[in-house]
């Protein structure tokens, strides 16, 4: 005994060293060494039941648990049974002696012990675990620790980790099952006998409702049952039953997210979970700091700060979050269940009754009084009741609508107008944006079953129709500052977040999509509700040319009043949301609706052309105003959201050029000529940035989407032709340059639509396409100079500017044609052939400068993938042995050396242009394929397999499989008709040893760390299967096939794939399928005879528990227990002491 109180104090004095501010970092591993070594001894548990019962230092208790939980989870097959008795009798015994002294979390460790034996050997040798649990759940001074009990055991029995074999996993989750009644029966037992032990003796009646809302109620809730729900007014609760029933709520929580629904969850146990979830409705007062009640997951109770008193005197901040903290936990039990989308018949009553239940605690939520507005309400209420709220909306109209529109007792239409209100008065945005997608899960179901039910589609939308109407006005208001000022004030719009939007976008996106599937469903009414609120705001901009003073020195917005300028930047602000709620809403009057809704089309187009020019003509965006840092933002804005509406229009005035080719244009001619005068004057590189690429993009719609034939012929054009084409020393920045030489390209060698190719005018516009390109590149082709010779006019930072500012222009103007017709490609690489000579002559000279290379390569790139047809074989073969000779192996080990740099990027690019060359049919370039091959395997793998250069390593895997999968016949040379006659797949290879390499690159691949590289490549194997039969073809199937297999299971045995599970354990059947009984035969018996950690008894069990099963899912049940045993047997047999004999 003096011994062990000798260790206990040196045990004391080393944690409370270990754990001081001024230990070292050397002493405190001596430290952990130290104890570590002490854990690993077989008998250490004895001591440190000693310390347990006689220490009062935290850190000793915690530390003689986790020996405790090493040895239960690690060591236990080894531990004597004797020992494992005494274990078994000492802890309990232990735990309910000491467990009121305990901190929570040394109490809640102890719990994780006891659970963690049960787990290994309840019930053969543990026969009294669970029924311990419930016997202290159903004696009152003890209930709290056997909810915390019963909860771990939940918790760690019913998805166990990977330290038990597949069936006894199976086995505890089956005792668990059976258990289920008797558990849920105690803990509706508990939660009804608190809440009427307190109902009796609640003296204050509930606000009784109003006509209005006695209604609805009577409409939601209907039988004796829900009234008296209704009725009952809500108790006041003691700190300890408090305490009691959040222990149970999160043990009914945590049992429903794995046990299935069926009729052990009884009526009288959903109404108590619902009598609890009222607590979050009431209104509390928040505190300056989160409460210790929130800790209570952990099964922690603090009492109030005064001691614990009773209710009536309890402190009354704290009283209502502890109540609120029950409506919580109450709605989480409430959507593990909603969240099951598999229900079963007998169930579906009682999802009835729960909605029922649940829009009653929805109406109180949405009541108003004299007090309280519901917007206050909302706000004062516990913010995670309100979360949680919110997700049971969310699951049950993305779930369960479908299962209870149609049922009589549920009135779906009461139940949005509940919606609504819940919805317009969130007191964060973040609870708005995730009711606005709980209405737009509503708007996708509806469209959803409109579109499967066209013959009473009337009927469907009438029953919905004032619903819609009235949130598509409130959605619009809400964006509006005229009436939502205060909210969108506080909206962020210059902070960027992960999808690249402000606050404000955000806000903004979501709102307009919900009005954009409103219009889907209901186009009139939404036309009719938006246009005249866009027109009033247009009222008040189209306005102010009235206001506009000129001087000598500037022209000046004549609106100096406080409030009229506030009132003019509401408005602006208005207008500028609601020009781009009439672009997004321009996909709905194209298509086969496109005559029905021709008139409201044609007068927004009208108008946004209007708009365009006022702005245009009268310089709005130049103006001086009175407070230049907030109008004149907003006037650039809105003249570039004008154009950007506009743009949005162009599919639809390219299907109002296609319906009047033939017949009088002239309306269509006037709308364009008036576009393009509106645009080109924005044209200069004095405009401000976002109205030029405004102008920029509505010209390249015009262009490429429109394609008016008239359009290079008007005198607004031409001048933005001329400008290009003189100002190539003073250019446009260069996205706005791209842009226009893109749209002037496109003007010239797109087909005009609905004309013959007689009348296309080709030549006239290819020399004009010419001329253009080379006013485009006339610097550049200057730059043409001997080979290896730096070009002598300019210096070589010069050049490299040059080559920097044109050849993405030409990359953007090829690109845009890759998927024309072939005339337009061929009009575009004649324009183009001197100024691709000079980039292939300059090349070698830039060779070691990765920058230049990096976009050199893109143009060719480019150019391979949308040109090379037109560039023909001799001039592509050219270019691609101009660059097998340059990218030596010294080049590529310097240029991927450098990881994530320009030269990565160049490589990159060059393998991808290998790819796209070695997808080409024919034969054209299939002399180029053992240059490729070999690069791929003697010059880059080699630089690869040592280093990680995940971006280079995924496009050198492609080009692998683009070579093998189009070039198949140059390894495998048997026809289709030889294969079919011999059937089966016996071919005679060439070039076997280049597929070896490759075969050889993929499986090492598997081998690695990365999973981006391996899911690739996993996908490549599949797809050369499915399509030309690899795991068929013999020289895979008898010197390849088994090792794959292998190297995938053991990738599975070693978790470090994860993530792939499923994928893996597909590929291992599509290969196993080859030859079953091979597999079975041969195969399994070798790898597990490889296994090592495994004894031979073991390996005899892993093999007769894999079924001989040739179906998908059985096959990989099969390769999942596998995998999980084989780990478990390791584990045992590791945690055996040296020398153990297994029998």
């Amino acid at each position: 005994m003096a011994s062990e109180e000798s260790s206990l104090r040196a045990l004391e004095s080393l944690m409370t060293e270990f754990f001081h501010s001024c230990t070292t970092n050397e002493r405190k591993r001596e430290i952990e060494e130290l104890l570590n070594n002490f854990a690993q001894q077989m008998g250490a548990w004895r001591h440190c039941l000693y310390f347990l019962s006689n220490t009062q230092n935290e850190y000793v208790m915690m530390y003689s648990l986790t020996v405790f939980e090493n040895l239960v989870n690690k060591m236990w097959l080894g531990v004597a049974s004797q020992d494992k008795m005494e274990i078994r009798c000492c802890l309990p015994k232990l735990m309910l002696a000491q467990h009121k002294a305990m901190p929570f979390f040394i109490r809640n460790k102890l719990c994780k012990v006891i659970v963690d034996i049960g787990r290994q050997d309840w019930p053969m040798f543990y026969h009294d675990f669970f029924t311990n649990t419930l016997q202290l759940i159903q004696s009152p001074a003890m209930a709290p620790l056997g909810l915390v009990l019963l909860k771990t055991t939940s918790e760690e029995l019913a998805s166990p980790r990977e330290d038990l074999s597949v069936a006894r996993k199976d086995e505890l989750r089956k005792l668990l099952l059976e258990q289920i009644p008797t558990v849920l029966g105690l803990l509706t037992g508990i939660l009804e006998t608190v809440w009427d032990k307190h109902s009796v003796t609640a003296a204050t009646p509930p606000p009784s409702p109003t006509s209005g809302e006695r209604e609805l109620l009577g409409s939601l809730l209907q039988g004796t049952q829900y009234s008296k729900l209704l009725s009952q007014p809500m108790p006041a609760l003691d700190g300890d039953s408090e305490h009691l029933c959040s222990l149970a709520l999160e043990c009914l929580a945590h049992l429903f997210s794995w046990i299935p629904l069926s009729t052990n969850i009884t009526p009288s146990l959903l109404a108590s979970i619902f009598h609890f979830a009222r607590f979050g409705c009431d209104l509390r007062v928040k505190p300056k700091t989160t409460p210790s009640i929130y800790s209570s997951s952990n099964g922690e109770h603090t009492p109030p700060a005064n001691g614990g008193e009773r209710p009536g005197h309890q402190n009354g901040s704290s009283g209502q979050l502890d109540r609120s903290r029950l409506g919580v936990l109450a709605m989480t039990c409430v959507n593990e269940l909603v969240s099951k989308n598999c229900v079963p018949l007998e169930f579906e009553e009682y999802l009835l009754r729960m909605f029922q239940q649940t829009f009653f605690l929805l109406q109180r939520l949405t009541r108003e009084n004299n007090a309280h507005t519901v917007k206050g309400r909302l706000q004062d209420l516990d913010e995670s009741y309100v979360e949680k709220f919110t997700d049971f909306l969310r699951l049950f109209v993305s779930v369960h609508l479908r299962r209870i529109e149609s049922n009589d007792q549920f009135p779906v239409v009461e139940f949005l107008a509940l919606l609504f209100k819940y919805t317009f008065n969130q007191p964060t945005h973040e609870g708005y944006f995730a009711c606005l997608d709980i209405w737009s899960i509503f708007l996708d179901y509806l469209t959803t079953k409109i579109k499967s039910r066209l013959a009473d589609r009337d009927s469907v939308l009438n029953r919905y129709k004032d619903a819609l109407v009235l949130l598509l006005t409130e959605v619009l208001n809400r964006i509006q500052f005229r009436y939502n000022q205060s909210q969108l004030e506080e909206l962020d719009d210059e902070t960027l977040d992960d999808d690249q939007q402000t606050e404000w976008q955000r806000y903004l996106r979501q709102s307009l999509e919900v009005v954009a599937k409103v219009m889907e469903l209901l186009p009139s009414h939404a036309f009719s509700t938006l246009f005249p609120v866009l027109q009033e705001d247009l009222d008040v901009y189209l306005g102010l040319q009235q206001f506009i003073v000129t001087s000598r020195t500037c022209r000046r917005l004549n609106i100096t009043a406080e409030n009229d300028c506030r009132r003019l930047h509401c408005a602006l602000r208005d207008l500028s949301s609601l020009l781009q709620a009439v672009g997004r809403l321009a996909e709905y009057f194209i298509g086969d609706v496109f005559a029905a809704r021709f008139n409201d089309a044609l007068a927004v187009v009208e108008r946004l052309v209007d708009v365009t020019c006022y702005g245009s003509q009268i310089s709005l965006y130049d103006l001086e105003t009175a407070v230049p840092s907030v109008l004149k933002p907003d006037l650039i804005d809105v003249h570039a959201q004008s154009l950007a509406a506009l743009q949005a229009y162009s599919h639809w005035l390219a299907q109002f050029y296609s319906e009047v080719q033939r017949q009088n244009q002239s309306r269509f001619i006037s709308l364009v000529t008036s576009t393009m005068d509106a645009t080109a004057p924005l044209i200069t590189a004095k405009i401000p940035e976002k109205l030029l690429l405004s102008a920029c993009h509505l010209m390249v719609s015009m262009a490429t989407t429109v394609r008016p034939v008239f359009l290079v012929t008007l005198p607004a054009v031409r001048n933005v032709f001329n400008f290009i084409i003189e100002n190539q020393t003073r250019r446009l920045p260069q996205e706005a340059h791209m842009l226009v030489c893109r749209a002037l390209s496109n003007m010239l060698l797109l087909p005009w639509p609905n004309l013959p190719e007689s009348e296309q005018q080709w030549q006239t516009r290819s020399s004009s396409h010419a001329s253009l390109l080379a006013a485009l590149t006339r610097h550049y082709c200057l730059l043409r100079s001997p080979a290896n010779q730096p070009p002598r006019r300019l210096g070589l930072d010069d050049t490299k500017a040059m080559l920097h500012q044109t050849l993405p222009v030409l990359r953007d103007i090829v690109d845009s044609i890759s998927a024309e017709s072939t005339k337009s490609r061929q009009i575009c690489y004649q324009s183009l052939q001197e100024s691709v000579q000079v980039s292939l002559g300059l090349f070698p000279v830039f060779i070691h400068q990765p920058d230049v290379t990096d976009e050199m390569l893109s143009f060719f790139l480019t150019l391979f993938q949308g040109l090379r047809v037109q560039m023909g074989v001799p001039f592509t073969g050219q270019i691609i042995h101009t660059f097998l000779s340059m990218f030596t192996r010294e080049q590529l080990a310097a240029s991927i050396l450098q990881e994530g740099s320009a030269g990565c990027r160049v490589v990159e690019k060059f393998l991808k242009i290998l790819q796209v060359v070695v997808q080409e049919p024919g034969q054209a370039f299939k002399p180029f394929l053992p240059s490729i091959l070999s690069l791929c395997m003697e010059q880059v793998y080699p630089i690869l397999a040592e280093r990680s250069s995940p971006d280079v390593k995924a496009e050198m895997f492609e080009l692998l499989y683009q070579v093998l999968h189009h070039n198949w016949r140059y390894f495998f040379k048997t026809s289709v008709l030889a294969s079919v006659q011999r059937g089966s797949a016996e071919d005679a290879m060439e070039n076997e040893a280049q597929f070896s390499a490759a075969m050889q690159a993929f499986g090492q691949s598997f081998l690695q760390p990365d999973i981006h590289i391996f899911k690739q490549n996993l996908s490549y194997l599949e797809s050369l299967n499915s399509k030309h039969k690899l795991y068929h073809r013999k020289l895979f199937r008898t010197s390849m096939l088994f090792h794959f297999i292998n190297v995938l299971l053991q990738v599975l045995l070693h978790k470090s794939h994860d993530l792939l599970q499923e994928e893996i354990a597909l590929a291992v059947y599509n290969m196993a399928s080859v030859d079953f009984d091979a597999f079975y035969s041969a195969f399994m018996p070798e790898f597990l005879n490889g296994c090592h950690g495994v004894d031979s008894n073991q390996r005899t069990v892993l093999c007769r528990n894999f079924k001989l099963e040739r179906d998908l899912p059985s096959f990989t049940q099969s390769v999942h227990r596998l995998v999980n045993d084989l780990r478990y047997y390791r584990l045992c047999n590791s945690s055996l002491p040296t020398g153990t004999v297994k029998l």
